[in-house]
């Protein structure tokens, strides 16, 4: 199973890809779409057409997306929620359904505690995927949330499995 990470940003939407066989969790490329500008609908349609380009080039097969959380800035709160459409659009248009993480859920799955800062989620995610290059910050939370995806469907499937088994 190919799995794709988005964390949300109007500025800078991380992504990061891993592939799942079984327990095994392996990096396959991480990234961040970078918008350009001052005009809110073109800065949208940049980090849009180059979250595609990543689409066509590695072929996810499920996709999450960090939740947003709401702010006192209203209106940065709206512009990231804009870009956080971007984030869902691009999985929908690929026939995926897009799960969704409150970020201390990933960095509970991942770190082991759910307030940990961006530098222990980044040391978590080297640890578990040795000698990668991370693409700055938000390619690290993007990896951390394809894996707590990864983590939270292996256990759903493996549920299923027992249900399923128990029918029999």
């Amino acid at each position: 199973m190919r799995v794709i990470g988005i964390d949300p940003g109007l500025r800078r939407m991380g992504w990061g890809i891993v592939d799942v066989e079984g327990s095994k969790i392996s990096h396959v490329a991480n990234g961040t779409c970078v918008s350009v500008g001052d005009d809110l609908a073109y800065r949208l349609s940049s980090l849009f057409d180059q979250l595609q380009a990543v689409f066509r080039e590695f072929a996810p097969e499920t996709a999450a997306v960090e939740k947003t959380f709401v702010n006192k800035d209203g209106a940065g709160t709206l512009k990231l929620g804009q870009a956080r459409g971007i984030a869902m659009l691009v999985p929908a248009l690929a026939g995926l359904v897009v799960a969704e993480y409150a970020p201390n859920s990933v960095k509970k799955t991942v770190v082991g505690v759910g307030h940990a800062d961006k530098k222990q989620v980044e040391h978590m995610v080297r640890m578990q995927m040795p000698g990668i290059k991370i693409n700055g910050p938000d390619a690290s939370d993007a990896l951390a949330i394809a894996m707590c995806h990864a983590h939270h469907a292996r256990f759903a499937g493996r549920l299923e499995e027992a249900i399923k088994r128990a029918d029999l």
